[in-house]
């Protein structure tokens, strides 16, 4: 048992099946997000079907709560509690996932994280330390922390409980669209490994990170992860200095392939989202957009292109000013 009070389940290979057992477990505590069905000719591109997944309306604002419930559900919690890195996201969702649960929370961030992110983390109630100027100075903070606490680390992507909670959202997808292609974001890979593992293969997979943060690009050329760039417009939630580990297989068989987009890309999808339907999304959260928009991925005639919009915390529309 968890000290949640929760059965503990033993994870296994990150598997369509065991992501349908984690969905079941979680699905009192997130959201089931809406998708918006619209043709692409809506932002001047070639006619074609277009799917939104809306994960920026979820729990915490972004689809990290997904594995963050996973983690607290599936593994035994420590009386010193949790404590996790992020670049704001995941700290976001672990702070609210432990909000709920009753559970002593630690997040590490780092300077680049966004306001309306360290802002979310606070509120949730979480012991909240800003460390370092990127992910990687958050992650050896937590590190050092769990060495003196004795504290669970929740991993924001490299853990097995955390890819299959992410999968859920393929899950989800698959049931509410018929769709050939899913495009999403990459940072660590937590999402797009998920994704891929739910898919295996059904549906081609595509993975968009930053020109600035081509964590799975290096990966992928180099045959397995090593450090990449870190930096650029979507730092907060796509620049970590490597892809992990766990993911790395599952992209390797069932990611199909990725594509890079520039920040101008990247904030010109933020507007686009936002000008057309009415959609706030944060950096990372329109990376994936961008490379629809930008022509990075150019869909064939007629192909269902659904497109993860992952995360909204953002402080761009400031209705005080209106």
């Amino acid at each position: 048992m968890s000290d949640t009070g929760t059965p503990t389940t033993l994870v296994g290979d990150i598997t369509s099946h065991a992501i349908a057992s984690v969905a079941t477990l979680i699905r009192p505590h997130v959201l089931c997000t809406p998708v918006a069905f619209l043709d692409r000719s809506a932002f001047g591109l070639e006619p074609g079907p277009l799917v939104l997944k809306l994960e920026q309306l979820q729990h915490s604002g972004s689809f990290k709560a997904r594995g963050a419930f996973a983690n607290l559900l599936l593994r035994k919690i420590p009386a010193a509690g949790v404590v996790a890195a992020s670049g704001g996201n995941h700290g976001a969702a672990v702070a609210y996932a432990a909000m709920r649960l009753g559970v002593r929370a630690k997040i590490f961030v780092p300077t680049v994280s966004s306001p309306a992110k360290v802002e979310r983390i606070r509120a949730y109630g979480a012991d909240l330390e800003i460390v370092g100027d990127r992910y990687a100075d958050a992650l050896a903070a937590s590190e050092a922390w769990v060495e003196r606490t004795a504290s669970l680390a929740l991993h924001a992507y490299d853990q097995a409980e955390t890819l299959l909670g992410q999968g859920t959202l393929g899950m989800e997808l698959a049931e509410q669209a018929p769709l050939d292609t899913v495009l999403a974001s990459v940072g660590g890979g937590g999402l797009l490994g998920g994704l891929a593992a739910w898919y295996a293969g059904a549906v081609k997979v595509v993975g968009v990170e930053p020109e600035s943060a081509p964590t799975l690009t290096e990966a992928l050329k180099a045959g397995r992860p090593v450090d990449a760039p870190a930096g650029g417009i979507a730092a907060d939630s796509l620049a970590p200095r490597r892809v992990g580990e766990l993911m790395f297989p599952i992209a390797q068989a069932h990611v199909a392939r990725v594509a890079l987009v520039s920040d101008a890309a990247i904030r010109r999808a933020q507007d686009a989202l936002w000008s057309a339907v009415r959609i706030v999304a944060e950096p990372g959260g329109a990376a994936a957009f961008a490379a629809l928009l930008s022509g990075a991925y150019a869909p064939a005639a007629g192909e269902r292109v659904g497109v993860v919009v992952s995360g909204g915390n953002s402080i761009a529309v400031d209705f005080g000013r209106a």
